[in-house]
């Protein structure tokens, strides 16, 4: 992998001897002048080339990358994923590609399988084990895509097996807090809990569900939250529109930690150590299945007890009761118990990435890396292989430039199609652990595109407040599908904007702030800038909290083509935008990061943080004031770097200047680093944009222990409220001395 570039990285070093020799020819001695190697060091990203890159990305070649990589379900180490890899090979090891190289790199991971002899079972069984309901085994096929033998049953990836049997109930979305409401009024011991995605993490549903007794966890998609209430496929869900039909079952890894799960912190090689399977954590402690909304919709529906909270109930046109525990006496089920029977297994298995490179031509020891992951849980048209079109599309533009010498970036990029992502992010992690040192030392950003297009109404982009400008630069030269005249940057700001108070209204960069796709090991282990681009739907005409197929044996070249991207423009879209940012990234002089957008985000934790935190800390003596002063220095350190640039005259700078500025900006991410702040989260160590338990939308290790400590009013709890607010004020006074002038 990143060794195919340890001989390019050599030629770095001889960038610092470039500025000797610039001052050499500089001077008019009457001499020849400079070498064409010379002027090359002091060349800035080309319009024009851009232009030309945005003119030449092709619509129809995302869809027929589409069609190819949809063409059998993939799920990760099987064969139609092994498929996929040699395709991924076969593109980038043509010699037309114009890549450099392309290789393979493999991982030995632990995985989570159904028994495809044993298939998994949810049935309802009366006091003599007669069975009185099955749930459906395997979704209903409209095409057929969806019968492909390959297509894996819908499983609860990481739930152990057993056989669970006990009363329903009714838990919503699986919170604490939920779980907590049931237990005021029942005992919990023994039961089987059905309970709706949102609210919590998968694996989080039922890990909270343990403590209460219950020993057994159903888990659907409500029709309220995917379907704008909408039921029937006899003309209402897929094959009519794209909403979910009834038979429908999201899939999905429920673990809460990323990276391979026995050998955490290390890469998942032959050789490497790994931890017994029982000390693993993050998973389900018991057995655990989802189920479609139409055999949901018969068990909900029967149950008895008092009616739930009205904020619990869904779309069913019943009410929605949380159990007795059980169902109602007049029910057909009553005295009846639900069973779980889980065969599930985990296995070792080989998995891989795949690696393409185009090496720089001044700094090739730079790196900008692009990723998507390439494994999904049937064809994963959206999700993965709508990324991995687009990914292949830009390298096909810019290898063809490569190849007709047209072009060479100054930095190196280096292309990632990830392995086993949908069981929790595993190729990306353990690629960013074998080539830790070298990526920390010598990686500038990281672009992820996973799901390129959700649907078709704007852009939304997830990142590093530091790449904001040159997403809205690249934004502004890009037009909206199907308009020649408005840009994706006017377009996005209608759907998603904000205040700020340095540029007035732009459209809103959400912040990484957890672990939803390969970006997480980047941003949060690594401290790489990073940013996640897509395209989306218009939240003002549907509820959906994400499309309606996503990890369904629905997610198929035909659902994308008719009602997610017809044309594929929006998949276009999505291409010419993240390359354009790409090609910023690898070829301008100075690298693209905006270090007082940084700082302005940072203000805006510490406005929050003062607002919620700030008169009860005073009351147990706890000074937020090192804080305020610590964003104050940032500010000041960041305007300053900002000021030096724009009156820098860059392109007769020194090389050595420029780099030096540019690893600045490099390594600000990194100063938000502390491996001992979350010693509960794997892999978590930005003490920015950490995951947060908390609704204060602030800096997450003080908001987390600011909510045990007002839950608990316990000294020791208050005590880590000040230990996080001295760690989050040290890095950001640490970030603040990266960006000051060089002692």
């Amino acid at each position: 992998m990143l060794k195919k570039l340890l001989l390019y990285g050599l030629a770095g070093a001889g960038v610092f001897t470039v500025g000797i020799l610039l001052g050499h020819y500089a001077i008019d001695k009457g001499e020849p002048s400079a070498p064409d190697w010379v002027q090359s060091v002091s060349r800035d990203v080309d319009e024009t080339l851009i232009k030309r890159f945005i003119a030449e990305v092709d619509n129809i070649q995302i869809q027929e990358n589409l069609r190819e990589l949809t063409s059998v379900p993939h799920m990760a180490t099987t064969a139609g994923d092994e498929k996929t890899v040699q395709y991924m090979l076969k593109r980038w090891r043509d010699p037309e590609s114009g890549l450099d190289d392309a290789w393979r790199e493999e991982y030995k991971v632990y995985l989570s399988f159904p028994d495809h002899k044993s298939p998994n079972k949810v049935t309802v069984v009366s006091p003599s084990d007669e069975v009185l309901f099955a749930a459906r085994e395997k979704e209903k096929a409209y095409e057929p895509a969806q019968d492909h033998p390959d297509v894996v049953q819908p499983y609860a990836a990481y739930s152990p097996a057993g056989h669970p049997k006990g009363k329903l109930v009714y838990a919503n979305q699986g919170k604490v807090s939920d779980y907590e409401y049931l237990s005021k009024t029942m005992n919990l011991t023994d039961t089987i809990a059905i309970v709706r995605y949102g609210g919590a993490g998968r694996a989080a549903k039922a890990i909270n569900a343990a403590p209460f007794g219950v020993i057994g966890v159903l888990v659907y998609t409500d029709p309220l939250d995917i379907n704008d209430g909408r039921m029937s496929d006899a003309d209402e869900t897929y094959p009519h529109s794209w909403y979910l039909p009834p038979s429908g079952v999201e899939r999905g890894s429920f673990n809460t930690d990323f990276g391979d799960l026995l050998t955490p912190y290390l890469a998942a090689k032959e050789h490497t150590y790994r931890i017994p399977e029982s000390d693993i954590t993050g998973i389900p402690p018991i057995p655990t299945q989802p189920i479609g909304f139409e055999d949901a919709y018969f068990l909900i529906c029967a149950l008895g007890g008092q009616e739930a909270p009205a904020n619990w109930q869904g779309a069913f046109n019943c009410s929605y009761n949380v159990g007795g525990p059980g169902f109602k006496t007049t029910s057909l089920f009553n005295s009846s118990d639900v069973k779980l029977d889980i065969y599930n297994k985990g296995e070792l298995k080989n998995s891989s990435n795949v690696m393409g490179v185009i090496r720089g031509s001044v700094e090739p020891d730079r790196y900008i890396i692009y990723g998507n992951h390439r494994d999904s849980w049937v064809h994963g048209a959206i999700d993965p292989s709508s990324g991995t079109s687009v990914m292949l599309e830009i390298t096909r533009v810019l290898g063809r430039m490569v190849k007709k010498g047209e072009w060479r970036p100054r930095r190196s990029i280096i292309f990632g199609s990830w392995g086993a992502e949908e069981f929790g992010l595993i190729g990306s992690a353990e690629y960013t652990e074998e080539y830790y040192s070298k990526l920390r030392d010598r990686t500038i950003a990281y672009i992820n595109v996973d799901i390129s297009v959700f649907a078709n109404a704007t852009l939304r982009v997830q990142g590093s407040p530091a790449a904001q400008s040159v997403v809205f630069t690249a934004t502004k030269q890009v037009k909206t599908p199907g308009s020649d005249s408005t840009s994706v940057y006017d377009n996005w700001i209608r759907f998603f904007n904000r205040s700020s108070p340095s540029h007035g209204l732009v459209p809103n960069v959400a912040f990484l702030t957890g672990a939803g796709s390969d970006y997480a090991a980047f941003i949060h282990f690594l401290g790489i800038t990073s940013m996640d681009i897509a395209y989306t739907y218009d939240r003002s005409k549907t509820k959906a909290r994400i499309y309606p197929a996503y990890h369904t044996a629905y997610d198929t070249f035909d659902y994308s083509s008719k009602y997610i991207d017809p044309g594929f423009t929006s998949h276009q879209t999505v291409a010419r935008t993240a390359g354009n940012v790409l090609l910023r990234l690898a070829d301008s002089l100075l690298v693209p990061f905006n270090c007082s957008d940084y700082a302005e985000s940072l203000e805006q934790y510490l406005k929050t943080a003062l607002e919620n935190f700030n008169n009860r800390l005073a009351e147990k003596g706890i000074s937020m004031e090192p804080l305020k002063n610590a964003v104050e220095k940032f500010r000041t350190a960041a305007t300053n770097l900002n000021l030096m640039i724009r009156d820098s005259a860059l392109a007769t700078e020194t090389p050595l200047k420029v780099r030096r500025i540019n690893d600045q900006l490099m390594l600000l991410e990194r100063a938000f680093l502390d491996p001992l702040a979350f010693p509960e989260k794997f892999g978590f160590r930005h003490v920015i944009w950490a995951s947060r338990s908390s609704s204060v939308p602030t800096f997450p290790g003080l908001a987390d222990a600011y909510a045990r400590a007002q839950e608990s009013d316990l000294p020791q709890d208050w005590s880590q409220v000040h230990k996080h607010l001295s760690i989050v004020m040290q890095a950001v006074e640490g970030a603040a001395h990266t960006l000051e002038d060089v002692i």
